[in-house]
């Protein structure tokens, strides 16, 4: 039944599209204006792209995207809505407004949110200027869900709970898992919410269950969000991006961060993957209406063109690499601090290093693209408020600790 009623809605939604897009490029930010203000020099400094919304999902390749931001957002002096404490907006909330830090002196507004959050859009909207444009990242459900739970096994409550029983039965944490994911899954643990459809938790969607709202909170998401990109498709996301940014193909040039080691990813038959669908069905809904979506903007932006500009990005991508990097997929025992990304108990984060011999401003550019988000968001949250972030740990990584 859900899916009948949300194709019928896709189908109705489909047909508005095309009718407004006679009118409008579906890659034109929101046209709306904040209210006028004095600018300061450095508000004039950063006026060559709009504010940004970026909605960071959990492991969906989102620390790549925002650290292409955090760089674009450094080299234009840009203010970031950043969380009061430690890295994210008090997660698993849902975002409020008193979440965010202060707007530092001589900044009239917040230019860029990229930070980890559970998306309330009144909330965002009261924080971010009004042509602030929205835009996040899905992935494929099944490889979104089986990298949640590697890479938070030992804190997420219901995924905890399924590696003690594993420890029992000789079988992998995440088969016993989905064996029978309703005996570890709690849904009033506030912990839990990236146990069941996570991508949809992220997105402030009912994720226990469908119902009655859910056509309606995809069409406020669609109207929302000027893109979402699709990790399966993520080069091509990144020049829509660039086209509805104003970036070039350098502010776009990237590399893939926060990735675990081979020996860290399961791989899983075809059993388990539908196992993993069908508790995740509402992200499975979700992806594919956002892929539908993708795909007409991309069509709209011209199929040969995207292609073109695709092969260019990778070129230009590929070269800045061979510039930067001497060795991939470096064990975190191997990295110096600045470079190693933070751990998890159940997960081991690669990273990189940089090449030798670099200028100092080719060396500042490299580590800046190779810098792992801790701290990258540590060192603009210094430059901006000139001293170091409060700290704060949620309640349910307390009680289940390493």
């Amino acid at each position: 039944f859900k899916e009948l009623e949300l194709g019928l809605f896709v189908s109705d939604r489909r047909n508005q599209r095309r009718a407004a897009e006679k009118h409008t490029s579906p890659l034109t930010p929101n046209t709306h204006q904040p209210p006028k203000h004095t600018p300061t020099a450095r508000a004039e400094r950063r006026r060559a792209h709009p504010p940004v919304v970026f909605l960071k999902t959990h492991r969906t390749g989102s620390s790549t995207v925002q650290n292409i931001l955090f760089r674009l957002g450094e080299r234009e002096s840009a203010t970031f809505a950043f969380p009061s404490r430690t890295f994210q907006f008090n997660y698993p909330d849902r975002f409020r407004a008193t979440f965010v830090d202060e707007l530092p002196e001589g900044s009239s507004q917040f230019d860029l949110l990229c930070s980890h959050m559970r998306l309330d859009l009144r909330e965002v909207r009261k924080v971010m200027p009004q042509n602030a444009v929205f835009i996040t990242l899905l992935r494929d459900p099944i490889k979104t869900f089986e990298s949640v739970f590697g890479y938070y096994t030992s804190t997420v409550p219901a995924f905890f709970t399924a590696r003690r029983a594993a420890a029992n039965e000789g079988k992998s944490a995440l088969s016993v898992f989905l064996d029978s994911p309703e005996i570890f899954w709690d849904p009033k643990e506030p912990g839990n919410g990236l146990a069941k459809n996570p991508m949809s938790f992220d997105m402030g969607l009912n994720n226990q269950k469908w119902n009655g709202s859910w056509p309606e909170d995809l069409a406020q998401l669609e109207e929302a969000f000027q893109l979402v990109m699709i990790a399966e498709h993520f080069d091509e996301s990144l020049v829509l991006l660039g086209a509805l940014l104003g970036l070039k193909h350098e502010d776009l040039a990237y590399l893939r961060l926060n990735v675990r080691a081979g020996n860290s990813v399961t791989e899983l038959d075809e059993n388990m993957q539908a196992k993993v669908r069908s508790w995740n069905v509402l992200d499975t809904l979700l992806y594919d209406f956002f892929v539908q979506v993708f795909w007409e903007k991309a069509a709209q932006f011209g199929m040969e063109r995207l292609k073109a500009d695709v092969e260019q990005l990778k070129a230009f991508t590929e070269d800045v690499q061979r510039k930067c990097v001497s060795r991939t997929e470096v064990p975190p025992k191997e990295l110096e601090d600045l470079l190693r990304p933070w751990q998890t108990e159940t997960a081991t984060i690669v990273g990189y290093e940089v090449q030798g011999n670099l200028s100092l401003q080719d060396q500042g550019f490299c580590i800046r693209m190779m810098l792992p988000e801790l701290q990258y968001h540590s060192h603009l949250y210094f430059k901006q408020y000139g001293r170091d972030m409060r700290a704060w740990f949620p309640t349910y990584v307390l009680e289940n600790p390493k």
